[in-house]
């Protein structure tokens, strides 16, 4: 039976749940005499490590899922000294194989939502890789003005609950997006991280390459759409090939490829951004300025990272003055300098560093780095 492209999902999705035990199977027999045991395979092919590791391998075997009288097989095809995968879909009915399906994509989810789920395209096509539990992060640490978030958390929440009853109420479309940019290090991947860590649906992040064409744009949102209700995250959208951004827009504009689905984009630089992307709704409804934390914002969130207390009230205030324009990874840089002169000297001496953050600030923008009596060299 040929199932089309659902059969990507059954690669590595299947192989993890057996290992899981989400579905019951036995192994019928193999296709060719010599029987696969195990295999020695880079972990990274699903993981974001780079080790290698003994994995199990179902290659060359027949397996049958009893509860669902189905079997898939993938055996290898060689020819002209090359070999590629070839899988074999075997059901007593087109309804028990749809059953089957649907039923995958269930248990998928599932199994989706215990991690954060990448999808790279390479050049071997979509691969999916996946991290284990991170960090989480609560809502109250983002550092934005409390209507956005407000804005932002409200229209995610809403999605989500009772799968999408708002939008069915409302009779609006059942689907979303919103772009989020600004310079670098405020608070985007914080904000996403945020969302996705609080929100119970499978979380699926969409890392753009230079590799990334029409067919790996279909793939993802196919993936992606059979996963739905779920979150789709493009970080640094800007980064698209010029030559896949019609196919992008048009699968941004399809009604089937985008059911279900929350969309968060994310980019340091706007300008780059095709304005086809933002200017027509359906496709990011609405875009979000992350911008630079203001005074009061800087002064609380100093004042949360010092645990040490190494500030006192007057001190905070003067440094939340003097570190206007500061993103929230330099005060993080900012704190770390001013601990480590406390703790080796004594003394804070925060007036100088943040004078040399407000200058390389400066040589970002004019892109006059070659001036700098302090350059490394290249």
């Amino acid at each position: 039976m040929d199932i089309g492209d659902h059969i990507i999902q059954l690669d590595n999705s299947l192989i993890e749940m057996m290992e899981n035990e989400l579905i019951q199977y036995k192994i019928l027999g193999n296709i060719y005499e010599a029987k696969p045991l195990s295999k020695i395979a880079n972990k990274s092919s699903l993981s974001m490590e780079s080790k290698l590791e003994i994995v199990s391998t179902f290659e060359n075997t027949v397996i049958l899922f009893p509860e669902y009288q189905v079997a898939v097989t993938m055996a290898f095809n060689f020819s002209g000294g090359n070999a590629w995968p070839e899988y074999f879909f075997f059901s007593t009915s087109p309804e028990g194989a749809l059953y089957f399906l649907e039923e995958i994509n269930e248990k998928l989810r599932e199994l989706l939502m215990q991690s954060v789920t990448y999808l790279v395209d390479t050049e071997h096509g979509v691969q999916r890789r996946k991290y284990g539990e991170q960090a989480a992060v609560q809502r109250e640490e983002v550092l934005l003005e409390n209507h956005i978030k407000q804005d932002i958390f409200r229209s995610i929440d809403e999605f989500f609950n009772e799968d999408g009853h708002f939008f069915k109420e409302y009779g609006l479309p059942y689907k979303r997006g919103i772009l989020l940019y600004g310079s670098p290090g405020n608070g985007k991947t914080t904000l996403v991280k945020s969302i996705t860590g609080s929100t119970k649906a499978p979380v699926v992040y969409w890392q753009i390459t230079e590799f990334t064409g029409s067919h790996s744009i279909q793939e993802v949102f196919g993936i992606v759409t059979r996963l739905a209700p779920a979150i789709l995250v493009i970080e640094d959208i800007d980064s698209m090939p010029e030559y896949t951004r019609s196919v992008f827009l048009n699968t941004l504009d399809g009604t089937q490829s985008r059911e279900g689905l929350f969309i968060i984009g994310t980019t340091n630089y706007p300008q780059k951004i095709d304005p086809a992307l933002i200017n027509r709704a359906g496709r990011f409804d609405r875009a979000y300025e992350i911008p630079s934390p203001p005074q009061k914002v800087r002064e609380n969130y100093l004042r949360k990272v010092d645990k040490k207390k190494i500030f006192t009230e007057e001190v905070l205030t003067d440094i939340a003055k003097r570190s206007k324009g500061l993103s929230v990874s330099q005060l993080n840089e900012l704190y770390m300098s001013i601990a480590l002169n406390w703790h080796y000297d004594g003394e804070l001496g925060y007036e100088k560093r943040i004078n040399e953050l407000i200058q390389q600030n400066k040589r970002t923008l004019k892109n006059d780095w070659e001036e700098d009596d302090h350059s490394i060299g290249f």
